[in-house]
């Protein structure tokens, strides 16, 4: 089994087309295929259908896929990983983070790490996360900023917890809200904008209405971090958010929940079975002494607190 093998597999089984999956290998196609049946002859088993003109995976083909993707995520960090023994003058960092963490203090240690190590690439994905958990654990990320409690039984990650951020109900500003807080029962047959599915938030608000007995009423769903607030902007709904997203928003309002409220726990995470290179170890550093620089200094965006120290 080589690695070109497996690279003209996941292009095949991504495209469904052999001569499209040539094309974005630059290879002939020929050869593409023959290298194919090189790779099915030396596991035994066929990985493609290949019926009518439609190409699809074989169940040896669907349990290689992910297989094949962590091989080559790991031996890209590996080539990554040498290339930095040169210290730290080129490299790379794939960094996940959610939506609420890119708007908010995320740019800030991203230009401290950049000034200090220009020749490291940054590569954000930007998600929700249950997505950037699952990023991490077929290596197509390095590190990533995640919500704890973990959503899956075994990710086979190692988590860091470093902030903890409340949660605010936000609706247009023109509303009038009556006192400082609103409960969770106040939510009940008011319509809401959701996220799409795969965002934490989602699941926290849809389990806190639960427990206060009752099903949340959607006006509209499916958005991100921005379309989400646009539409309560526009007088859609309401919907639960992290307090740091309202910076810059004075169209919007931020009503805390009644105490004990709601909050979420902003952890940093990597892959258990893989050391994270060095230009994400110095990554981590620098990320954590901002935080904790922050913290001190009460610099940390409303509703955020500092757990690492």
């Amino acid at each position: 089994m080589q690695f070109q093998q497996l690279a003209y597999f996941v292009a095949v089984a991504e495209t469904r087309h052999f001569t499209q999956a040539a094309e974005r290998m630059r290879v002939a196609q020929p050869s593409l295929s023959k290298q194919i049946k090189a790779l099915e002859d030396d596991l035994g088993a066929r990985l493609f259908s290949r019926a009518r003109g439609n190409v699809t995976l074989t169940a040896a083909g669907e349990a290689l896929l992910p297989l094949a993707r962590r091989i080559l995520a790991d031996a890209d960090t590996a080539r990554q990983e040498v290339a930095q023994l040169a210290g730290l003058r080129r490299g790379r960092v794939r960094l996940g983070a959610t939506p609420s963490l890119c708007a908010g203090l995320l740019a800030d240690a991203l230009a401290r790490f950049h000034r200090a190590y220009p020749g490291i690439e940054l590569l954000v994905e930007e998600g929700g996360s249950r997505d950037l958990v699952r990023a991490l654990a077929r290596g197509q990320l390095d590190l990533s900023l995640i919500i704890m409690p973990l959503q899956s039984d075994d990710p086979a990650l190692v988590t860091e917890e470093i902030l903890r951020e409340n949660l605010v109900v936000v609706s247009p500003s023109h509303e009038q809200i009556k006192g400082p807080y609103l409960h969770i029962e106040d939510l009940r047959g008011r319509p809401m904008v959701m996220f799409r599915r795969g965002y934490d938030l989602r699941e926290a608000t849809l389990t806190a209405c639960r427990q206060a007995g009752f099903e949340p009423r959607f006006a509209v769903q499916g958005g991100e971090m921005d379309a989400v607030l646009r539409f309560v902007e526009a007088g859609l709904g309401v919907a639960v958010v992290p307090s740091m997203v309202l910076d810059g928003r004075p169209g919007l309002l931020g009503t805390p929940l009644a105490p004990p409220g709601l909050s979420r726990t902003i952890a940093l995470a990597h892959r258990k079975d893989v050391e994270p290179t060095r230009a994400a170890q110095a990554f981590r550093e620098t990320l954590l002494a901002f935080v904790v620089e922050a913290g001190h200094e009460g610099t940390l965006p409303q509703g955020v607190a500092l757990i690492a120290e």
